[in-house]
């Protein structure tokens, strides 16, 4: 059975349908190796999202045994200078992985937001970037920043674009549900058809959904 690994997911800590504990099982019934829970922060609910996804782990995470659980945040539509210090902030709070809700195409992010978020090196994963520039994207290669391909319906219309321009300037590339709810959680032939789907052929694909994932974990 093929392993899945999926870095953007969201609880009812900010906009999830499921509480923390539901979003673990509804992974392992799915087959998932590992998960983060990502919700969405600002300077307002950061701590309120971090104290209380540490708390879950702490308390909880020991006996989910056959997955493994990453504490996260997505920062989320911020004035895109502070992403920097917002990241090191949650990084020092022990967040494991660090989102940037990228410039998608069906949300007024403000511009600039890829930008600042390439060039963080607290930034772990730009989420759905959009119609994304080279000279970002070639920031995100330099500064080893993953680029998602996005499950989700409306991000997803961009992968092509973001794909096309990775492979390009050697950007490192991530399939991620963006999940909020039960039915979005992820299998490895869906993940794979979004892949392949963006323009990697099967062994890039392969590489997306197994090797970086890894390669992730194994630098946590």
């Amino acid at each position: 059975m093929h392993k899945i690994y999926d870095f953007h997911t969201h609880t009812i800590l900010s906009d999830g349908e499921l509480i923390c504990s539901e979003q673990i099982r509804h992974a392992q019934i799915h087959g998932y190796s590992a998960i983060a829970i990502t919700d969405h922060v600002d300077e307002s609910n950061i701590d309120f999202v971090i104290d209380n996804l540490n708390k879950f782990i702490e308390k909880e995470g020991s006996y989910f045994t056959d997955i493994k659980i990453l504490a996260g945040v997505e920062i989320t539509h911020v004035p895109p200078s502070i992403i920097d210090s917002l990241a090191k902030y949650a990084k020092e709070k022990g967040i494991q992985i660090v989102v940037v809700h990228g410039e998608t195409i069906v949300e007024p992010v403000i511009e600039k937001t890829n930008y600042y978020a390439v060039r963080s090196k607290y930034v772990d994963i730009l989420a759905h970037p959009g119609l994304i520039s080279e000279e970002d994207v070639q920031e995100a290669a330099k500064n080893s920043i993953f680029l998602e391909l996005s499950a989700r319906r409306g991000h997803s219309l961009s992968n092509g674009h973001v794909c096309k321009l990775a492979k390009k300037f050697g950007a490192k590339l991530l399939v991620n549900s963006d999940g909020h709810g039960p039915n979005d959680f992820l299998d490895y032939e869906f993940a794979f058809k979004i892949a392949v789907s963006a323009g990697l052929d099967s062994q890039e694909a392969i590489s997306v959904l197994k090797d970086y994932p890894l390669e992730i974990i194994r630098k946590l």
